[in-house]
C-alpha cells in the first residue's frame, strides 16, 4: 500500500469527520445528570477531554511521522510492546470499537431518517427471525454500511473527496448552531445566569470521581481523532502532514464542541438540558429558538454528521486488519488490495460484523464496556513513545512530541485516572470490558499457530 495520495487537507477532514458523529448533539444531557445539575462540571467535562485529547494527538504525531505505515496504533503498539498487544488492540478495534461505532452511528443515522420519512421506525417491525425482530431502522443502517463500504472499493482520492464535502458541511452546520444559538441567546432567549451556580458548594473527592466517570460521553464524542493514523501509508509528506493534521483536526473540533456547550447552557437551563427528550439536547436548543421547525433542521444536520462520520470511519479501520494480515495476525483475505489500491476483503469483512451489530441492537452496551479498554489502549501507545525512545534512540523522528517528556506524561497520568474512575464507578462494564479483550489472547495465538504452521 504505497500510494500516498491524500493531502493535508484530506487527512485533517478525516480527522474532523470522524470524530464529529451525534455525540455532541446528545451526550450532555447524560453529563448534566451526572454531576447533578452543575454548569461548572458540565463544561469542565468537556475542556478537560479537550485537554486529554490535544495532549494525545501532539504524542501520536511522532509515532505516526516516525512509523507513517498502513494500521497506526497497531503498529506503535506492536514496536514498542511485541505483536500480542498490537493484536489485541486490532481485535478490540474489530470485534467492537470501530464496528460498534459504526452500527451505532448507523442507526443514528437511521433514527433521524425517521423524522422525515416515519416509516423508518424501531417500531416497524418487518420480519422476525429466529425470535431476532428486524425493523426498517435497522435495515436502513445497514443499507448505508453496505453502500459506504463499497464506495470505499474506489481509490483513496474519491472517499477523501466525499469525507471533504460531508466534513467542511457538518463543521459550517455546526457553527450554524453556534452562531444561532448567540443570536437569538443575544436577543432575549439567552441568559447567563444558567451559568450559576457554576459548582456545588460542597465538593468532595466523591464528587470528584463522578465527575471523572461523567467524563465516558464527552470522551466517546471527542474519540476517532486517531483514525488517521490507520490510512499514513496513503498520507502524501507523512512527516510533517501526519502530526499537523493531529493537531488541527482535534483542536477545531474540539473548539467547536465546548462553544455548542456554552450555547446550549446560555439558551437552556441546565434542568432543561438534563431532561432533553431522547437526550436530544441540540434539537430542543433549535426547537427553542426556531419552533417546531427546528426539528428538522437538527435531523437534516445529524443525517449529514453521521454520513460523514460512517464514511471516514468505515474508509480507515479496514487499513489496520490489512496490516493485521499482513503481518499473519487476521485472515488471510484481508492482506489483499484490490485494483484501486484499497484492502477491500479488509472492508467487506468489517461491513459483515458491523452489519451483524446493527441487527444485534447490542452495541450499545458493548461501546460502554470497550470504553474503558479504549483508554487503556491510549494510556499504552503514549507510554510505548517513551519505551521506542529508549529501545529505539536511532529511530529516525522527523517530528518529536511537542513538550517531550512533561506533556505525553501529562497525558497519561490524566487518561489514566479516567480511565480508574471509569473502573470504580462502572466495575461491571470495565470488567466485561476488558473479558472481550482477553478472549483475543486465544484467538491471537490461534493466528500465531497457523501462521507458523
Amino acid at each position: 500500500m504505497s500510494t500516498r495520495k491524500l493531502s493535508l487537507l484530506d487527512s485533517t477532514t478525516i480527522i474532523a469527520g470522524s470524530m464529529i458523529g451525534s455525540g455532541i448533539f446528545i451526550v450532555s444531557a447524560g453529563i448534566a445528570r451526572d454531576v447533578s445539575l452543575s454548569p461548572g462540571f458540565l463544561m469542565m467535562a468537556w475542556i478537560l477531554t479537550a485537554i486529554i485529547t490535544v495532549l494525545g494527538a501532539l504524542s501520536y504525531g511522532e509515532l505516526a511521522a516516525a512509523m507513517p505505515k498502513a494500521g497506526g496504533q497497531y503498529v506503535y503498539l506492536k514496536e514498542a510492546f511485541g505483536p500480542l498487544y498490537g493484536f489485541l488492540y486490532g481485535w478490540a478495534l474489530f470485534t467492537v470499537i470501530q464496528t460498534g461505532t459504526i452500527a451505532a452511528v448507523a442507526v443514528a443515522f437511521a433514527k433521524f431518517t425517521g423524522v422525515f420519512f416515519p416509516s423508518v421506525s424501531g417500531d416497524n417491525v418487518l420480519f422476525s427471525l429466529s425470535g431476532l425482530k428486524i425493523n426498517t431502522q435497522q435495515l436502513l443502517a445497514v443499507v448505508v454500511v453496505i453502500s459506504l463500504t463499497f464506495y470505499n472499493f474506489r481509490e483513496v482520492k474519491s472517499s477523501a473527496f466525499l469525507q471533504n464535502i460531508f466534513t467542511i458541511s457538518k463543521i459550517l452546520a455546526l457553527l450554524l448552531l453556534i452562531v444561532l444559538g448567540f443570536w437569538f441567546g443575544i436577543n432575549g432567549l439567552g441568559d447567563w445566569s444558567h451559568f450559576t451556580p457554576a459548582f456545588p458548594e460542597h465538593i468532595d473527592w466523591g464528587t470528584i470521581g463522578v465527575f471523572g466517570a461523567a467524563m465516558t460521553g464527552a470522551l466517546f464524542s471527542a474519540d476517532a481523532w486517531n483514525n488517521i493514523t490507520y490510512t499514513a501509508g496513503e498520507v502524501d509528506r507523512p512527516q510533517r502532514n501526519l502530526p499537523l493534521s493531529l493537531f488541527m483536526g482535534t483542536t477545531s473540533v474540539l473548539l467547536l464542541y465546548i462553544l455548542a456547550n456554552v450555547v446550549y447552557l446560555y439558551v437552556l437551563p441546565i434542568e432543561s438540558i438534563s431532561t432533553a427528550e431522547n437526550d436530544r439536547v441540540a434539537t430542543l436548543l433549535m426547537q427553542t429558538i426556531l419552533g417546531e421547525k427546528g426539528k428538522f433542521f437538527m435531523a437534516a444536520m445529524i443525517m449529514v454528521s453521521t454520513f460523514g462520520c460512517l464514511n471516514g470511519i468505515i474508509f480507515t479501520a479496514g487499513r489496520v486488519y490489512y496490516a493485521m494480515s499482513q503481518d499473519g495476525y487476521f485472515f488471510k483475505s484481508a492482506g489483499k488490495l484490490n485494483k484501486n489500491n484499497v484492502p477491500a476483503n479488509a472492508l467487506i469483512i468489517q461491513c459483515i460484523w458491523a452489519s451483524l451489530l446493527c441487527f444485534s441492537g447490542t452495541y450499545g452496551s458493548l461501546l460502554d464496556y470497550i470504553m474503558f479498554v479504549v483508554m487503556i489502549f491510549y494510556v499504552l501507545t503514549i507510554i510505548g513513545l517513551f519505551v521506542l525512545r529508549f529501545k529505539r534512540p536511532d529511530m529516525e523522528r522527523p517530528y518529536k512530541a511537542f513538550g517531550y517528556p512533561v506533556l505525553p506524561a501529562i497525558y497519561i497520568l490524566l487518561a489514566a485516572w479516567v480511565a480508574c474512575v471509569m473502573f470504580i464507578y462502572n466495575k461491571e462494564y470495565c470488567l466485561y470490558g476488558l473479558t472481550i479483550v482477553l478472549v483475543g489472547v486465544p484467538v491471537y495465538y490461534l493466528f500465531k499457530r497457523s501462521r507458523l504452521a
